[in-house]
Parts: structure tokens; sequence; C-alpha cells
């Protein structure tokens, strides 16, 4: 994706510890019972966009509900908001302060509660990189060829989705 420089960029996975050249998938997705999320909004953004930077065009949209995101959508004044304003519970797992040595208990236990709400849509991630191998781009020669590649295999990914869950 190097020469695709319009949108992809250098970025870093925090989880992975290590950079990377290359773009982001975003995913909102509704919750299924017995089956991967439905995809309700996908972005693509270049690998050093923040991700609550990429998730703010599509909250206008959402409404009376939960959210849930993980620790890099921390912002409690968003979430203050969305609750006022749209009634849209927004929940992450508790990120410490700085200089805090730990968290408690019960910081500790929403954590996990979240966590385990948000392991449909890592399950959803996992299974598009599975199926669409998406993160191998080494032919791609421009920008329009990049698109083409991400989108092309998850439309391919999509019509999985739908026809065979």
């Amino acid at each position: 994706a190097c020469v695709a420089s319009a949108l992809a960029n250098k970025g870093r996975c925090a989880s992975k510890q290590m950079g990377y050249y290359g773009t982001k998938l975003h995913i909102v997705a509704q919750y299924r019972k017995k089956g991967l999320p439905k995809a309700e909004y996908i972005g693509l953004t270049g690998a050093a966009e923040h991700d609550l930077t990429a998730l703010r065009p599509v909250l206008p949209a959402l409404r009376d509900g939960h959210l849930y995101g993980d620790k890099i959508y921390s912002d409690q004044p968003l979430k203050d908001t969305l609750g006022k304003e749209q009634n849209l519970i927004f929940d992450t797992p508790v990120k410490r302060k700085r200089g805090q040595e730990s968290l408690t208990e019960a910081e500790k236990d929403f954590s996990r509660a979240v966590s385990r709400m948000r392991q449909p849509i890592e399950a959803l991630f996992s299974w598009i990189e599975q199926k669409t191998n998406r993160s191998m781009a080494s032919r791609v020669r421009s920008y329009d060829g990049l698109l083409v590649h991400v989108f092309g295999r998850l439309t391919a990914a999509c019509f999985l989705l739908a026809f065979y869950s």
C-alpha cells in the first residue's frame, strides 16, 4: 500500500507493540444472537488516523442503545453528550489515569464486562481477515488499486456473511 499514499500512511498498533504502513478498517456493527455482528458502517482510513476521529462522522446516525468500544474511545465529554442528546450509552473499558498504579476491582470488573460485549466484533474482524486476507496488499500499485483490493474483498466477505450465516 506504500504507493497509495493518498490514503495509506504510517501507524502503530498498540496491542501488538509494532508500527506498520497501510490502512485501518473501521466497523460499527449491530449485535446478532448466535452469529457474527451485522456491519452497519464500514470505513477505511490511513493507519495514522485516530479511531475516534474516524467514528465521529458516524455518531449522528446512532441513537437509543448501547455502543461498545475499546480503550481508545475513552472520551468522557463525548460519552456524556451522546447519552444526553442521542440516548446512546457508550461504554469502553476503564483507562488508568496518569500516575494511577492500578484499577479498582469494580473498574476491572466493568472493563471485563465491556470486553465480553466487544468479543463478537473482534470475532468479526478476525473472520474478515481470515476470509479476505485484506492486509496483504503487496500487489497494489495505486490508490484506486488499494480501494479495489480492500472493498472488493470486503464485498465478497459480506456476501459470504449474508448468505452463509
